[in-house]
């Protein structure tokens, strides 16, 4: 055979012979090779898993989200939002998520017309000390109509009503809030005496803040709806007992006036009332002395045509009726014959004796 492949040309190639230590090692080569790309596969595994994992968020019930690709939202409309449940989106850098809690009530606190306090004094309900004068810079005021000072604050609270105006059309919503609610306050304090804000008319005070600032959030578009809203209002810590003596004189005269109203009120309804019954009654004492004149006239004129036709016989008939009248009403009831020698009897009368009473007739015996 080797001649043949001389006699061709050909090179023959022999092969090294190969040791048990070179097999070995091959071996063991191609296994950890084969290990490697298992471990590599598992890992791309992983790093898929993860991926994936990564790129699912969850939306809580009282939040919505918006995602942000590049810096830009996705969707358009309320396809923006993403409610609540599983969602899908790139890791950072390209996808950012932005949360918005739209189902709690957020509050804001307006500070600046109000009198300077340090955070523990305010959680002790301790006032600060008072002081003479107003220190410009420190302590917050506001001017009232009648050129008084007055200390103000409110808190205002607010529900996210708009997502994506409320995130995205400025910086920091609650600052803008807060600035508007100044607003209100010194607007509606302009309009206002100190008396008024304070005691007379506090409710249209309140009113008048709670109106300018709706005007303006509505204006602003801040993607809020206001809720109740929480006016204080102080005097001058100086001369708040001043104001306070006033008040409370002012009531006094306002209860000692509601109380003169109210005897006033019942004296007059009682006079009214005894007027209307003393009307009332002559009223009907007139009727009744007009029906009975009425009568007795219609009675004489009845007996008119008697009387003209015997007028000794029609006297004589009274006479009778007057006496049977007597008679029946009269207790007591004497006769006198006349004597036989036609003198007067002579009648002797006991007045100091009891008095007959005349005995009822019982009206359930027939």
């Amino acid at each position: 055979m080797a001649d043949s492949s001389k006699k061709s040309g050909d090179l023959k190639l022999t092969a090294s012979p190969v040791t048990s230590a070179d097999d070995a090692s091959s071996q063991a080569l191609n296994e950890a090779l084969g290990s490697s790309f298992i471990l590599v596969r598992i890992l791309m595994v992983l790093l898929l898993g993860a991926f994936a994992f990564s790129c699912v968020f969850t939306v809580d019930p009282n939040e919505v989200a918006i995602v942000l690709q590049f810096g830009k939202p996705k969707g358009t409309g309320t396809e923006m939002l993403r409610t609540q449940g599983l969602h899908w989106a790139f890791p950072y850098p390209i996808d950012e998520i932005v949360r918005i809690r739209v189902g709690e009530s957020k509050s804001v606190r307006a500070n600046k017309a109000w009198y300077a306090v340090t955070p523990e004094e305010e959680a002790a309900g301790i006032l600060p000390s008072a002081n003479p004068t107003l220190r410009p810079g420190v302590d917050g005021h506001t001017l009232t109509s009648d050129g008084n000072i007055l200390h103000v604050r409110a808190l205002m609270k607010y529900r996210i009503a708009d997502p994506v105006t409320y995130a995205f059309r400025y910086k920091d919503v609650t600052n803008t809030l807060a600035d508007l609610l100044d607003n209100a306050i010194y607007h509606a304090s302009a309009r206002f005496t100190a008396d008024a804000a304070l005691y007379k008319d506090r409710s249209s005070f309140t009113d008048a803040i709670r109106g300018r600032l709706a005007s303006l959030v509505e204006r602003a578009d801040l993607g809020v709806t206001l809720e109740p809203l929480d006016v204080e209002v102080s005097a001058p810590l100086y001369v708040k007992d001043a104001f306070e003596e006033v008040s409370k004189a002012e009531q006094e005269r306002n209860s000692k006036l509601q109380g003169a109203r109210g005897y006033y009120d019942e004296t007059v309804r009682k006079a009214e009332g005894e007027a209307a019954a003393i009307r009332a009654g002559g009223i009907v004492a007139s009727n009744s002395l007009v029906l009975a004149v009425s009568s007795e006239a219609k009675f004489f004129r009845d007996q008119l045509p008697y009387y003209r036709q015997d007028p000794a016989l029609f006297r004589e008939r009274l006479r009778l009726d007057s006496v049977a009248q007597v008679l029946t009403n009269s207790t007591d009831k004497f006769f006198l014959p006349e004597r036989a020698d036609g003198q007067r009897r002579e009648l002797r009368i006991q007045l100091n004796r009891e008095p007959v009473s005349t005995a009822k007739k019982d009206p359930t015996q027939r």
